[in-house]
C-alpha cells in the first residue's frame, strides 16, 4: 500500500510541476493557468493533485531541510561552509542588496504563486462546496505562513491575493507591513474556521492555524491575544501534548508519524520524495555544516537547574559536559562524544570542526556511516510548529500581559520535565518578577528550540540581535555584528531591477 501511495504521490508531483511552471523569476512565483483551464480541475482527484503541489512548495528553501541554517544567522551557530553566506557576510554586518540569500524572498513567493494558482482555479472542479472550503482552508493557511515569513524578513512586501495575469501586471508596489499582516490574519481566521480540530497527520489542522496566529500576535507584541490564542491550542480537541518518547526522537522519521507534539511540518517520503539535495544526514551529519557556538553550549543549565556560573551549580570546567541539561547532548555533538560506525570504527566529519561542535538534532545515527554517495535517502520531516513552541509562546505572552502566574510556570515545567529531560521545576523564588521571568523564558526558548530555525526571528522581534551577537566571536576571532537596518532585510538588486515599482527598504542603497 505504501509503495502504491508513493507512486501516486510521485505522479501528483510530476503533474503539478507541469501545471505550475518551473521557469525562473516571475513564472516561478506566478504560474499561468492555461493548461489547468483546458485539461484540469475535472475531479476531486485533480484537486488533490493540485493540493499536493502546494504542499510540495514547502520542500524548498528555508521551509525544507535548509531551515536549520536560519540559526546560523544568530548567536547559536556558524554556517561553517558559508552555504548561505551568513557568517562571512550577514553576521559580520555586511548586508546589502547584492548578498541577501534568495531563499528569504524566492521560496515564499514561489509558494504563494502555487497557492494562488490553486485558489484561482479550484472552484472549477465539480466537487461539493464543503470539500472545496476545506481544501481552501489548508491552502490559505500555507499562504499566510509564506506571507508572514516575508514580513518577518522584509517588513512590507508585494501582496498578491490572486495570480497576476501577465508579467507586467505583477510589477506593482509593495503593501505596508500592517496591510500584509492584516491579510495574514484574515487568511488564518478563515483557516481556523474551516480546518478540522483533529490531530495532525500531514495536512494543516485547526491547531496549525491557531499556533501560527499566536506566533503572528507574538511578533506584533499583542500579548493578550497571543496568550489567549496559544491557550486555544493547549485546549484543542486535537490532543496535542509534549512527546514522551525522547526529545531527540522528535526529529527522526520513525517517531514523527502521529507524534502528538508536531503541529505542522514539511513532510517527505522516501524513496521517491526524500529530502532534496543531500539532506540533513549529509549536509549536517557528514559535512558538519552547522557548527554551534560555545555561547550556545554555555547557556545549557546543569542537571540541577542552575546556570553554569551560578553558585552551587556544580559545574566542572575540566568536565564541562557532565551533569548538564540532557538537551545539550541531544542537540549538539560535543567533543567528548564519538559516532560509531556499524563496523566499530569512529565516524569523523569530512572537515575539521571550526567550533569543536556540530549539530546533532535531526541526525539519525542508525544511518551511519554518513557518506555523500552511500548514505540512505532520508525523509525526516522538518518541523515548523510543535507543542513545546506553543507552550513557550503562551508563557512569554502571558508574562508580558499579566506578569508571573502559576499557568506560566506550569507551561515551562511541562517542557522541562518531559521524559528523558527531567529538569527541576522553574525556581519561582528566583524568577518571580516579569523581568526575571522574561529572561528565563527567552533562555528556555533558545534551549528547547535550538538549531530548528527559530532563533533568528526570535532575536529580531525582541530587538535583541545586536546585543546577543556582540557576545560572540567567529572562529577567526572577529566579533559578530548585526548589520540590518530597522530589523529588515534589503530587497535584492535583481528584484528591484525586474520591478521598478518596488521601493527599496529604508537606509539601503536605492
Amino acid at each position: 500500500m505504501r509503495a502504491k501511495q508513493t507512486s501516486i504521490y510521485l505522479i501528483i508531483v510530476t503533474i503539478i510541476s507541469m501545471l505550475i511552471s518551473c521557469k525562473k523569476d516571475f513564472l516561478d512565483k506566478n504560474p499561468t493557468d492555461k493548461i489547468a483551464s483546458q485539461e484540469f480541475w475535472k475531479s476531486d482527484a485533480d484537486v488533490q493533485m493540485a493540493l499536493a503541489g502546494v504542499y510540495r512548495r514547502l520542500q524548498s528553501g528555508f521551509y525544507g531541510n535548509r531551515k536549520p541554517w536560519l540559526d546560523t544567522y544568530s548567536d547559536n551557530a556558524l554556517d561553517r561552509h558559508t552555504f548561505y553566506g551568513f557568517n562571512s557576510n550577514l553576521t559580520l554586518g555586511v548586508v546589502n542588496p547584492t548578498n541577501i540569500p534568495g531563499d528569504f524572498y524566492n521560496a515564499p513567493y514561489a509558494g504563494i504563486g502555487g497557492c494562488n494558482f490553486f485558489l484561482d482555479n479550484v472552484d472549477k472542479a465539480p466537487i461539493s462546496d464543503a470539500v472545496k472550503t476545506s481544501y481552501k482552508a489548508e491552502v490559505r493557511f500555507i499562504r499566510a505562513m509564506f506571507y508572514f515569513d516575508l514580513v518577518q524578513a522584509y517588513g512590507g512586501v508585494i501582496l498578491y491575493k490572486t495570480a497576476p495575469p501577465t508579467v507586467d501586471d505583477a510589477k506593482i508596489a509593495k503593501s505596508s507591513k500592517e496591510d500584509v499582516l492584516a491579510f495574514v490574519h484574515s487568511e488564518l481566521d478563515f483557516a481556523i474556521a474551516n480546518l478540522q480540530d483533529v490531530a495532525y497527520t500531514g495536512h494543516a489542522v485547526k491547531a496549525s492555524a491557531l499556533a501560527l496566529k499566536a506566533r503572528v500576535y507574538l511578533f506584533q507584541q499583542n500579548w493578550p491575544l497571543a496568550a489567549s490564542t496559544a491557550n486555544l491550542v493547549m485546549t484543542s480537541a486535537g490532543g496535542f501534548k509534549i512527546y514522551q518518547g525522547g526529545y531527540a526522537n522528535l526529529f527522526l522519521t520513525a517517531t514523527q508519524q502521529g507524534n502528538p507534539e508536531i503541529i505542522f511540518s514539511t513532510k517527505y517520503l522516501a524513496p521517491n520524495n526524500p529530502q532534496g539535495g543531500e539532506g540533513v544526514l549529509v549536509e549536517i551529519g557528514w559535512y558538519g555544516s552547522i557548527a554551534p557556538y560555545q555561547n550556545l553550549v554555555d547557556d545549557y543549565e546543569m542537571a540541577n537547574g542552575k546556570m553554569i556560573n551560578e553558585v552551587g551549580s556544580g559545574y566542572d570546567p575540566a568536565n564541562p559536559y557532565n551533569n548538564r541539561d540532557p538537551r545539550l547532548k541531544f542537540t549538539i555533538k560535543v567533543p567528548t562524544e564519538k559516532y560509531i560506525n556499524p563496523d566499530g570504527s569512529t565516524f569523523n566529519e569530512s572537515d575539521p570542526l571550526l567550533t569543536t561542535y556540530s549539530q546533532k538534532k535531526y541526525i539519525d545515527l542508525t544511518k551511519l556511516p554518513f557518506d555523500r554517495s552511500k548514505t540512505p535517502l532520508t525523509d525526516q520531516n522538518i518541523i515548523h510548529i510543535r507543542y513545546a513552541d506553543v507552550l513557550l509562546m503562551y508563557a512569554e505572552a502571558k508574562n508580558e500581559a499579566t506578569g508571573p502566574d502559576g499557568t506560566i510556570y506550569a507551561a515551562l515545567n511541562e517542557i522541562r520535565q518531559r521524559t528523558g529531560v527531567n529538569l527541576p521545576p522553574v525556581d519561582q523564588t528566583v524568577y518571580d518578577t516579569k523581568d526575571e521571568l522574561r529572561e528565563f523564558i527567552l533562555h528556555e526558548r533558545r534551549i528547547e528550540l535550538a538549531l530548528e530555525g527559530h532563533r533568528y526571528y526570535d532575536l529580531k522581534r525582541r530587538n535583541l540581535m545586536e546585543s546577543k551577537l556582540a557576545l560572540v566571536k567567529n572562529p577567526g576571532g572577529v566579533q559578530l555584528k548585526f548589520g540590518e537596518k530597522n530589523n529588515v532585510l534589503p530587497f535584492s538588486q535583481a528584484e528591484l531591477d525586474r520591478n521598478k515599482k518596488l521601493e527599496q527598504n529604508q537606509d539601503y542603497p536605492k
